[in-house]
């Protein structure tokens, strides 16, 4: 693609109508908009940033922009729905200091000292997955695995019952789902749904809590203690916090195993050298962030590359785009798994960097570096199929067999 073709693929760009192809890779839009139009008016009057230094900056601005999504989801969810109420209620849709008060709860919950007595659990629940993997041969490496570790680990910090734990991957993806720059009708009607059954489930779980409370390990029974909060912004950030940690650490996973198969030179170093799977996990976070995209509220006049942003203004921020900016990573389409450094921005950044970074991290080192340690011929076999997501990056299926 010349410089003209690239120059037209951004100034037509509107992430309203996306093409089909834009799911399987959006990293030739990224790149020309990265060149020609980083700071790209949309048809509907909002702004979408692919820079690195832009985002990094915004993210760690507090006082001209804002997390508040009120503006944008009364018209999107319907004021009073119950998808409205969750997404203006959970953590990461606010601002200080209700999101700081919130947050810290959650930090708090999860220590190194915590981190490191999780880690026995996660292992032995990845072996016990690749033990069924084992028998079966067959199998999707996401249903089978990718999204299995991160349901259990969230269900365990919050002390949900194994048994009542089958639900919950449909509702986060429901509820998720919703988010999508314009969804469907049914996406709508599925996330309500999904939201009206969790928060009923989690109030009997919340009174449950009230009457026997668990350790400072127990993120409800920490959040329990907030007595500022209200029971709906209790269990909204319940909520939340099964979304936050269920979708984009299966992605983590199923991004990371994808991009190990499909590039063999790489997976065989990880496997000679198994003391790189640290770099490993924050190469795959840069180069196949599982979350894409993130947004903000200007609230301040301010100005960005020449561009007058005026307060009401609406922007999406592509970290898909920024962690492959070649002004922050050298030679940024290449896989390397030794990267250093390596600042990428999955995790967002500043006040509002991801409270459930940590968890993510180790459950994508141990899902990760066990699956390609287990099985030496592990391959795809059949079609991935991409979720087809521009918020949230990752597969629906990811067929492979184990030997």
């Amino acid at each position: 693609m010349n410089a003209e073709e690239q120059r037209a693929l951004a100034a037509a760009f509107d992430p309203n109508r996306l093409d089909p192809g834009f799911y399987e890779n959006p990293y030739p839009l990224y790149a020309a908009l990265r060149s020609f139009d980083p700071v790209h008016r949309c048809p509907d009057g909002t702004y979408f940033l692919s820079r690195y230094a832009d985002l990094d900056r915004i993210y760690r601005d507090r006082t001209a922009f804002s997390s508040d999504k009120k503006q944008a989801f009364a018209p999107k969810f319907g004021v009073g729905s119950p998808l409205y109420e969750h997404h203006t209620t959970s953590l990461v849709f606010n601002d200080a200091p209700y999101h700081t008060r919130v947050r810290r709860q959650i930090v708090g919950a999860l220590t190194p000292h915590v981190l490191k007595a999780m880690e026995p659990d996660v292992i032995a629940l990845v072996d016990t997955l690749l033990d069924r993997m084992e028998a079966r041969r067959d199998v999707d490496l996401i249903g089978d695995y990718a999204a299995a570790v991160p349901v259990e680990v969230i269900g365990n910090l919050l002390r949900v019952p194994r048994e009542d734990r089958g639900p919950l991957r449909g509702w986060s993806l429901a509820i998720l789902g919703a988010l999508e720059p314009v969804p469907t009708t049914e996406q709508l009607a599925t996330g309500n749904r999904a939201v009206t059954e969790f928060c009923a489930y989690l109030r009997e779980l919340i009174a449950q809590r009230r009457r026997h409370p668990g350790g400072d390990d127990d993120l409800l029974t920490r959040l329990l203690s907030d007595d500022q909060l209200t029971e709906t912004e209790l269990a909204q950030n319940c909520v939340f916090l099964l979304n936050a940690g269920h979708e984009t650490t299966t992605n983590l996973i199923g991004n990371g195993l994808h991009l190990l198969l499909t590039n063999p030179q790489s997976l065989q170093r990880l496997r000679a050298e198994p003391q790189l799977i640290a770099t490993a996990v924050e190469e795959c976070l840069r180069f196949e962030s599982s979350n894409q995209l993130g947004n903000r509220l200007v609230v301040e006049r301010t100005v960005v590359r020449d561009v007058v942003l005026e307060p009401g203004t609406y922007l999406t921020l592509c970290i898909g785009a920024a962690n492959r900016d070649p002004e922050e990573f050298a030679d940024p389409d290449r896989f390397d798994l030794a990267r250093q450094p390596n600042r990428h921005l999955a995790f967002a950044a500043g006040a509002h960097a991801c409270a459930g970074m940590a968890v993510a991290r180790l459950e994508g080192r141990i899902a990760i570096a066990c699956a390609v340690e287990r099985f030496p011929d592990l391959h795809l076999v059949g079609a991935a199929v991409r979720g087809r997501r521009a918020r949230f990056r990752g597969f629906a299926s990811l067929p492979a067999r184990v030997g």
